[in-house]
């Protein structure tokens, strides 16, 4: 491998460039974190860029390093960090004994008083409270308290009085925290097929955009990324598209494969336009530690590819890279991209000769095509003709979430959303509470050109009509507006009784979850008494239930979403504290990534009685997914993989995002009879303060949703400063008078545990 590629090498000791993406329960873009590592092996540092959700950690060979046992009584490393005085947490993973099987717990110390000099810190084991240190796994450095450049220099267990054994260094390794999840790169072995048989490995589908670029995971749940220089990367098809910037790379783990006499080499189908060049690497490991690789590289001429922007199936035989160890292949990564390039499945081919991986069709869920008698209501009547841009035909306002996403000209309104679910436009019936009940029978009407893949609701005011307590809307209800349409795509009618709300209190109507790309134009929207002859009136879906608040008289509800393993053990001493429940809402796929100790984590939640519920398998913007096989496949992976690893089914889940519309809700209530769909009405806006220079308002932000009235939390422990204003949280909740509880006991569940 030559020298300028090392720059890029895979092996955690060289440098890598990592991207992070953070956890938000909103539809505001947050810009991706880059963190540059750069390795200085002669002199035994590493540098990197860091931030509070970011981490490096250390681990050892299987099944654990016995330190005390052999006469250290500690850990000792030196530390530069950013100017100004700085503080970090680090973590040591211990378990009761050596065993492979023996499951690991964390405990913590907060190394502060960090000067911006170079600084040798000794951490006794004694300092770990409940550290068994004659059975240690893993040290975890993190909660880095200042963005910026920090260095870690040589790190050793140390004897009587702190100084540094060099015989025990520690192999390390550097990865970048994902919102959900801490994605290992540490080795796994594969089974081999029985003798005589063999079948193609998939190393990735590309089946999910968040499982991606929010996980960082390829389909065997390893690591996979781009460098963070990457202009795009976009899942569609079970294709990704990759539009490099200067000097991007993109890798793909895949544990440590034994291919000989099994796998011939990797394939995929590649569409790239004429005079494509890239660059393939192989990595292998003869100990199956991706921190001391070996790297085989060929460019795509000396593979004898070429290119002609059709899609055509390209292999990579293992036997065209020189003196490379079959045995132990741990990652492939390309490098030299200098076109926008398209890969299809990747997988291991068997035997000499590859083909396509075969990627079977989901099949999409049946849905009631049952239709249903016209009924006649007693009016009709205008609400929006388009008249006005800033009020509909009744008086009242509308407006959207993003004005750029929609103009008013001509008597008509145009959404160009282009495919963003979490955005709404609104149209409102009544400047408070309007009974709407009389229209019963009557329908919804709505002329339009172009899309129907959106949603269409109709909202409920609160029980006291006031815009000025939480949460406002209380509620609404959604339907498909292309199961309404007629065959002609110009006419929906919807009848107002499958609006599933009191529609005594309604308030307006919004169009909402826009799926597809494409434009929907509006010109009218009414209520008429009844649907032209021969239109066939579909019946009802059910929807799941939407709330924002409990029902549970004078009741409080801290549901907390994914975030950090690290900081796990904070929030717990904060609500065992306070001696409350509370709810965590997990996503699926990091339950089943074992080097997180995400699992072990929440089994401790568990036992303490705190709720699980489900926040999908691998974070998308559910409602955008392309079709309901998608949102299906979301939903019963989250079921799976918490069925699996907690042994827990629920009834109650969280979108990622918010992020809500017909078909998830649909589906939802297919997939979990008698489901919830959790939002929130007290938002501690983590998402927009934690990591900024006034994360207090983190505080402001609580107590002005407290004001209002709200009484379910959302919140993420996923930044240091969130977890640490938890206390403050939960003082400020108890001041209400309210009762603080989970939220299964909040909607006063019949199945939830008695208060």
């Amino acid at each position: 491998m030559v020298a300028w590629q090392k720059e890029y090498d895979l092996d955690d000791r060289s440098g890598r460039l990592h991207r992070d993406f953070l956890d938000t329960e909103t539809s505001l873009n947050i810009p991706a974190f880059h963190v540059f590592n750069r390795a200085d092996s002669a002199n035994r540092k590493i540098t990197f860029g860091a931030s509070a959700n970011c981490y490096f950690y250390t681990t050892f060979p299987a099944p654990c390093q016995q330190a005390s046992t052999d006469g250290y009584n500690g850990l000792t490393f030196s530390v530069k960090a950013p100017a100004g005085g700085s503080s970090m947490l680090v973590e040591i993973q211990t378990s009761d004994d050596c065993s492979t099987n023996a499951a690991a717990r964390s405990s913590y110390f907060t190394v502060s008083g960090l000067t911006g000099s170079t600084q040798t810190v000794n951490i006794p084991f004694t300092q770990w409270a409940g550290a068994n240190a004659a059975s240690v796994k893993s040290f975890v450095f993190q909660g880095f308290s200042t963005d910026g450049t920090w260095e870690i220099g040589q790190t050793s267990f140390s004897c009587e009085g702190g100084s540094g054994d060099s015989s025990a260094t520690m192999t390390s390794a550097s990865r970048s925290l994902s919102s959900t999840s801490q994605t290992s790169i540490s080795a796994s072995t594969t089974p081999s097929a029985p003798p005589g048989e063999c079948t193609d490995l998939l190393i990735d589908d590309w089946s999910s955009q968040s499982r991606l670029t929010f996980l960082f995971y390829n389909a065997l749940l390893l690591p996979t990324s781009d460098d963070g220089t990457m202009q795009s990367i976009v899942v569609s098809n079970n294709r990704v598209t990759l539009t490099p910037g200067s000097n991007s790379y993109f890798y793909s783990m895949v544990g440590c494969i034994s291919a000989t006499n099994k796998y011939g080499g990797i394939g995929m189908n590649i569409n790239a336009p004429g005079g494509t060049t890239l660059q393939v690497e192989i990595q292998t490991s003869a100990t199956c530690d991706s921190g001391a690789s070996t790297s085989s590289s060929l460019s795509s001429t000396q593979l004898g590819w070429t290119f002609d922007g059709t899609e055509k199936y390209y292999s990579i035989p293992f036997s065209r890279f020189s003196n490379l160890d079959t045995g132990h292949i741990t990652a492939i990564l390309f490098s030299g991209l200098n076109r926008a390039v398209t890969f299809g499945p990747m997988a291991f081919y068997c035997g000499n000769t590859g083909s396509p991986y075969p990627i079977a069709s989901a099949s999409q869920p049946a849905v009631p095509t049952s239709t249903i008698p016209a009924t006649t209501g007693p009016t009709s009547f205008v609400i929006d003709a388009f008249a006005d841009p800033n009020a509909n035909a009744l008086g009242f306002w509308h407006g959207g979430d993003d004005p750029a996403t929609y103009s008013i000209s001509g008597g008509r309104i145009s959404f160009s959303m282009n495919g963003n679910a979490d955005l709404s436009w609104y149209t409102q019936l009544s400047g408070s509470c309007t009974d709407f009940s009389p229209n019963d029978n009557g329908y919804l009407h709505i002329a339009y050109t172009g899309s129907a893949a959106f949603s269409v609701a109709l909202q409920q005011h609160n029980p006291s009509c006031n815009a000025n307590v939480a949460p406002y809307p209380q509620t609404w209800d959604d339907v498909e507006a292309g199961r309404y349409s007629n065959s002609a795509n110009t006419d929906i009618y919807i009848p107002m009784t499958h609006f599933n709300i009191d529609r005594s209190k309604a308030i307006g109507l919004a169009f909402k979850g826009f799926y597809e790309r494409a434009t929907t134009t509006v010109s009218r929207i009414e209520i008429v008494r009844t649907v032209p002859s021969g239109f066939s009136v579909p019946s009802k879906i059910e929807t799941a239930p939407l709330y924002f608040a409990c029902t549970r008289p004078n009741s409080f509800a801290f549901a907390i979403d994914d975030g950090a393993p690290a900081y796990a053990q904070q929030v717990l001493e904060a609500v065992n504290e306070a001696d409350i429940k509370v709810t965590f809402f997990t996503v699926g796929a990091p339950l089943l990534d074992t080097a997180n100790n995400l699992t072990n984590v929440y089994k401790e939640m568990l036992s303490r009685g705190h709720q699980m519920a489900y926040h999908s398998f691998t974070h998308p913007p559910m409602e955008g997914l392309p079709d309901k096989a998608a949102i299906d496949s979301e939903l019963t992976q989250a079921i799976d993989a918490v069925q699996s690893t907690l042994n827990v089914r629920s009834k109650y889940f969280r979108p990622p995002f918010g992020t809500e519309g017909a078909r998830i809700r649909q589906r939802l209530a297919a997939v979990i009879p008698g489901s919830k769909f959790i939002n929130w009405s007290v938002d501690v806006e983590d998402y927009l303060w934690a990591l900024s220079s006034t994360p207090e308002k983190q505080l402001d932000a609580f107590k002005r949703d407290l004001a209002r009235g709200g009484n379910l939390v959302v919140m993420h422990y996923l930044y240091p400063t969130t977890v640490q204003y938890l206390p403050q949280f939960i003082a400020l909740a108890k001041a209400t008078g309210k009762q603080l509880m989970r939220v299964d006991q909040c909607m006063e569940d019949p199945e939830a545990p008695p208060l």
